[in-house]
């Protein structure tokens, strides 16, 4: 029900008046003067007011004066109801927002006629300005860094626990992720049942685009290697705001870019790189997403890293070993320490 504030020093006129507009089925709150007017419309922000001229305290163009300067009361519908009808009042009321003005006496019908008109169009302006303000709001995006803001704004917030899937492979690929705490790690099975890690996300990564234009499923699983807070925000939303900030899309292939000269390398060192190349690679590889640093542990399962570095399980443990025995890292139960970062780097 729509709430209409009556501001009227006259008793009789406001009664009569307030009684015909409850009848038509609203909600009516009245004033007797403009100085108690303003701060009931301040309060209790109703979706239309009539308001008289000639006042005590306050008059009907200082009323509408004052709710202009207020965010909150300025788009609300104002009428003027009052016995002057000189053209230079009417001007005068105009001029200050007024959206309609009727002279007493008054018809019911015409009263009835303006609160209906007047609310139609506030309603309509209000979803303009809102959309107005959402296109404002997704439409000055000019970096990746804006998009992932934007995401992390108005996305889905989800957690996830060390070891849980957050998608299968073959799952429709419906979402975009933004990571705000942990590390992920997408994967996949072969034929023989050998699970491969395609790829490890770290904190404010985006991952999940299977593919932005094509409703197609997800071509690897993707599971928390620690407990996860991620952001979540459904793909269509996301091409929505790419095709309205052109130059977030640059940003966003040379991400792509990156990931795909990524996993090529990866590729690379798991076809043709040594054992002892491919488990140095791996472990650096961990670090830098974990943001470790020199004599800092890494906790990662034997498995994880054998899956990332494209060996077995058993060749990584004897390499590991042989690093430990070198001093190249330490290791203490599951965790790893980089001692010598250098010399893992330029093993061949």
């Amino acid at each position: 029900m729509s709430k209409v504030l009556l501001i009227e020093d006259d008793l009789a006129v406001r009664e009569n008046t307030a009684e015909l507009i409850e009848l038509a089925g609203y909600e009516v709150i009245t004033a007797p003067n403009g100085k108690i007017g303003v701060t009931t419309a301040k309060n209790l922000l109703p979706d239309l007011i009539i308001c008289d001229i000639m006042m005590p305290e306050l008059d009907g163009y200082g009323v509408l004066s004052e709710l202009s300067k207020e965010d909150s009361t300025k788009f609300i519908p104002f009428i003027f109801l009052t016995a002057k009808t000189e053209h230079k009042d009417i001007r005068k009321g105009m001029d200050l927002g007024a959206d309609d003005y009727l002279t007493k006496p008054f018809e019911e019908h015409d009263l009835l006629s303006a609160i209906d008109s007047r609310l139609a169009k506030a309603t309509i302006l209000k979803e303009d300005r809102e959309q107005k303000k959402s296109d404002e709001d997704t439409s000055n995006l000019r970096s990746l860094n804006d998009l992932k803001n934007h995401i992390d704004d108005n996305g889905t917030e989800q957690t996830f626990k060390k070891g849980e899937i957050i998608f299968n492979q073959g799952n429709h690929s419906n979402y975009i992720y933004l990571i705000n705490k942990g590390i992920v790690k997408c994967h996949r099975i072969d034929e023989s049942g050998k699970e491969l890690t395609t790829a490890l996300f770290k904190e404010d990564d985006l991952f999940g685009y299977a593919s932005l234009l094509q409703n197609i499923p997800h071509l690897e699983s993707a599971t928390a290697m620690e407990n996860c807070e991620l952001v979540v925000i459904p793909k269509e939303e996301l091409i929505s705001v790419l095709n309205k900030n052109h130059k977030v899309n640059f940003d966003l292939i040379n991400m792509l870019s990156d990931n795909i000269a990524e996993i090529k390398e990866q590729l690379l060192q798991m076809a043709y790189g040594s054992v002892r190349k491919k488990t140095a690679a791996t472990i650096l590889q961990f670090a830098e997403k974990m943001n470790k640093k020199n004599n800092e542990s890494i906790k990662i399962s034997r498995s994880d890293l054998a899956s990332v570095a494209g060996i077995a399980t058993e060749s990584l443990i004897r390499t590991l070993s042989s690093f430990n025995k070198e001093g190249l890292i330490e290791i203490e139960g599951r965790n790893i320490k980089i001692i010598e970062l250098e010399q893992l780097k330029n093993i061949d």
